[in-house]
This record gives C-alpha cells, sequence and structure tokens, in this order.
C-alpha cells in the first residue's frame, strides 16, 4: 500500500526561486472532495494523472496516482468541481530532500506553500530559509480546500 508522509510549510520569502532546478506548470481538479477520500485529475506539463488519496493521520496518508494520456486529463478536468487549482511548481533540493514549492495563481495568488516527502514520520531534516510556519494538517492549506 503507498503512503505518503508530507510535511506542509508556509513560505516566507522567495529564496526558492533562486534554488530552484526545474519549474512546472500545473492545473489540478477534484472529481471527489470527501475528507475521506480524494480523487484528483492533474495536468503537469504535457502529463496526466489520476490520484487517490486517503484521509490523512497526522503527516500521513494513503496516495495510489497513476500516469493517464492527457488528453484524457484534459477531458476529466472539465468534469471536476470548481475551481481549478492552477500553480507553478518549483523543485528546490535541499540538504538531500526534493522540496516542492507551490506558488498559487488565480483566486489564490498571493499563496506559496512548500512541502517535502519523507521517508518515514519521524524522519528528522532541516527546513529550508523560504520555509515558515508549518501548516501540516490544517485542513485549510489542503489543495482539496483551495
Amino acid at each position: 500500500m503507498a503512503l505518503e508522509i508530507e510535511r506542509k510549510f508556509l513560505v516566507i520569502n522567495s529564496l526558492f526561486k533562486e534554488m530552484a532546478y526545474r519549474c512546472e506548470e500545473i492545473r489540478q481538479g477534484y472529481l471527489n472532495r470527501l475528507p475521506e477520500r480524494t480523487v484528483r485529475v492533474r495536468t503537469l506539463d504535457d502529463n496526466g494523472f489520476l490520484t487517490v488519496k486517503g484521509k490523512n493521520k497526522g503527516a500521513v496518508r494513503h496516495e495510489f496516482e497513476y500516469d493517464i494520456p492527457f488528453e484524457d486529463a484534459c477531458s476529466m478536468l472539465k468534469m471536476c468541481e470548481p475551481p481549478l487549482v492552477e500553480k507553478s511548481r518549483y523543485l528546490v533540493d535541499y540538504e538531500g530532500l526534493t522540496w516542492e514549492v507551490d506558488e498559487y495563481h488565480g483566486s489564490r495568488e498571493g499563496l506559496i506553500v512548500a512541502e517535502v516527502e519523507l521517508p518515514s514520520e519521524d524522519f528528522e531534516y532541516k527546513k529550508p530559509p523560504f520555509a515558515g510556519k508549518e501548516v501540516t494538517g490544517d485542513p485549510s492549506y489542503y489543495n482539496s480546500n483551495l
């Protein structure tokens, strides 16, 4: 069974842009937003994905993600509950971990959140200089609620 162990932080400055080795454009929507299980459709550049996530238990939850044809993902996005989430994702290597920094667009303009996936819940890590207050487990920062 696939588990996602993730910590999430508000971003306090723009250093992540200087530190990033890649930037991706993401559009995503939700076919289901129930807290017990969300079903997300995403396009990332020219790729499509379908993701099913279970309910959060702190920083841990079940996650299953599958590649789907880009054209199918675009069609499914039209079926999603509004609004769609649009963001630029910056990838930053820091202290041996890859941090994903999401800069939101549209109605969420100005929100910037950094996430890091960890190999275990008790894994020790160092926050990069752009990461501020931790918001892991705060439902107001779940993409499905944005």
